[in-house]
């Protein structure tokens, strides 16, 4: 198979779809794999790093998308990219289709095999391609957040740790999940007051335990949610529901509550966001004021480290990649169930129920269109 990866276009998005040992893989396996110049400059990689694990080469986007039959990206296709996507091609990258349905309809439209990270899913329910970048996202809402509180940023002047004698911030996480979880590490390693809050029992016993006590665990109902999002100086939305369109669970009244200079970081933005004030920012516009709260909702948060962020994702990554482009679509979906959840969009129509359910379109089970 010809698999290409091309330079990500999206506004300060310095990731790229496979780090240069990626490439060595696929082509040990007989693939050609077509790289756009410059594609891994910001994450710390040369074209000369690629080359010498086999990759080739080519000069512009619209050459690598239209020589490709399988495109390997990190973001989900931009407008700007909408025209550079062939008819029945495979693209496996993060979608969020719930976020994009002007993407989505691009996507029947042209009868692509959409293959979306964020949505392949294991027996267990957890989320192995949306885990590395859910464990960046969920430390880096702490470090952007501790930032965002400082005076000259808008927040209260308040340092996230304290110092003897005055007190630390307070941090409200709503949601325990991977990015939750991380974002508890660093703003307890940091020193801050820190507030848990899921539906989950379970979890929240587990966090309890994992923690010893030093956060606070609580059920999500809307009497403490409500008095959570009140007290905190930073609040972080970490609420996932794949597939689907995260659930809005802070009002613009609760917003209002926090006291001014108060930081929001919903890290759930890029599918819709749980906070009903919170739209999409970039990184060279990443705030913005709503009732003199701060709120910061860079969609694509982990492209800030991006050496990091490609290494960590193409680690996750490979191994589907590598599945898909030995066997394709339907032999490798039917070997592994996990992937075969991954599959949002195929021959013109949705075959993922969270995503089909939110944006209003007919499910049909990859089953049916196989035959």
């Amino acid at each position: 198979m010809i698999i290409g990866v091309p330079s990500e276009v999206k506004v300060r998005e310095y990731r790229v779809g496979m780090v240069p040992a990626g490439v060595s893989a696929l082509v040990e396996d007989g693939h050609r794999v077509l790289v756009q110049k410059g594609a891994g400059e910001g994450s710390g990689i040369s074209d000369a790093a690629f080359v010498e694990m086999g990759a080739e080469m080519l000069p512009t986007a619209r050459d690598i998308w239209e020589n490709a039959e399988m495109i390997v990206k990190v973001k989900e296709p931009i407008p700007s990219e909408y025209a550079l996507i062939q008819p029945g091609q495979l693209i496996y990258t993060y979608f969020h289709l719930a976020a994009v349905p002007e993407l989505a309809r691009v996507l029947v439209d042209k009868q692509v095999a959409a293959v979306a990270y964020e949505t392949i899913e294991l027996e267990d329910g957890s989320l192995p391609l949306l885990r590395p970048m859910s464990e960046v996202a969920g430390r880096m809402s702490v470090q952007v957040g501790a930032v965002c509180l400082e005076k000259e940023h808008g927040g209260k002047g308040l340092l996230l740790g304290g110092v003897p004698g005055v007190r630390p911030g307070r941090v409200t996480i709503i949601g325990g999940g991977v990015v939750g979880t991380n974002a508890a590490k660093m703003a307890l390693g940091l020193g801050a007051q820190v507030r848990i809050l899921d539906k989950s029992l379970k979890r929240l016993a587990y966090l309890d335990d994992v923690f010893n006590g030093r956060a606070i665990t609580l059920y999500s109902d809307a009497a403490t949610l409500k008095e959570s999002v009140q007290r905190a100086d930073l609040l972080i939305g970490a609420v996932l529901v794949p597939g689907a369109k995260a659930p809005n669970l802070v009002s613009a009244e609760m917003v209002r509550s926090m006291q001014p200079g108060s930081v929001v970081v919903d890290v759930s933005v890029d599918q819709g966001g749980c906070i009903e004030t919170v739209h999409p920012t970039t990184h060279d516009n990443p705030t913005y004021l709503v009732d003199g709260v701060v709120h910061y909702c860079v969609t694509n948060m982990p492209g800030a480290v991006a050496h990091t962020s490609t290494f960590a994702l193409t680690n996750a990554t490979i191994s589907g990649a590598r599945t898909l482009a030995g066997l394709g679509l339907k032999e490798a979906t039917k070997k592994d169930k996990a992937l075969a959840r991954g599959v949002n969009c195929y021959r013109g129509y949705v075959t993922h129920d969270a995503v089909a359910d939110s944006l209003g379109y007919e499910y049909r089970s990859l089953d049916s269109l196989f035959g």
